[in-house]
């Protein structure tokens, strides 16, 4: 996850925590925090989620979202729109979480690009390379990344600071990068992503 699911107030955030049977480190300097389940702790449900953040938080089925006019998707995850989630993004096993109000001054790639990340440890795991990889893979694939899109994610991620399980953001820009510009010297087919004209929109549609 590019930042985890700590809720904006921390005594939210320690109430949900023990409510769900989950540890939360606390930093300064934590870029994020990546949940990590095992047997007998498989993370919260949707629902559970919901009802544990308030009435600010709201559901998007599959299939329902749109990012700036464009049609997203997760397989058939939801995703939640939490307008109080510490960070841009994150993800549980089974769902994603977007921050409206942290993203609504990116650049549309760059919001693509946070959710197809998040959308990237449904498939990968905890990973943030190969989320971050996944993220590309999927821009390209789709169509929404140009040159110009991979410069505002570089710009956007290297700002953050490394920790014990993520490279510093120059180094996670310079790894997407590179795969980037394999992707179109291999001439990567670009497909379009499924279009829902009555899809939940969080930008304007183009």
């Amino acid at each position: 996850m590019l930042e985890s699911w700590t809720i904006h107030r921390a005594t939210r955030v320690g109430a949900l925590a023990f409510a769900l049977g989950i540890a939360l480190p606390f930093g300064a300097h934590a870029q994020e925090w990546v949940f990590r389940g095992g047997p007998g702790n498989p993370g919260p449900s949707i629902d559970a989620y919901v009802n544990q953040v308030g009435p600010e938080a709201s559901i998007v089925p599959h299939g329902s979202l749109q990012i700036d006019g464009k049609s997203v998707n997760c397989g058939k995850r939801p995703t939640v729109l939490n307008p109080a989630f510490d960070s841009w993004g994150g993800a549980f096993p089974g769902f994603l979480i977007l921050n409206t109000n942290k993203i609504s001054g990116l650049t549309t790639q760059v919001k693509l690009y946070i959710y197809s990340h998040e959308c990237g440890h449904q498939f990968v795991g905890a990973d943030e390379i190969q989320a971050d990889l996944f993220a590309i893979r999927r821009g390209v694939r789709w169509g929404w990344l140009d040159a110009q899109g991979m410069e505002d994610i570089c710009v956007f991620i290297s700002k953050l600071k490394g920790d014990s399980v993520h490279p510093p953001g120059p180094k996670r820009c310079e790894t997407m990068r590179k795969y980037y510009q394999k992707l179109i010297e291999n001439g990567t087919q670009t497909t379009s992503s499924p279009v829902d004209s009555g899809a939940h929109t969080l930008g304007p549609t183009r």
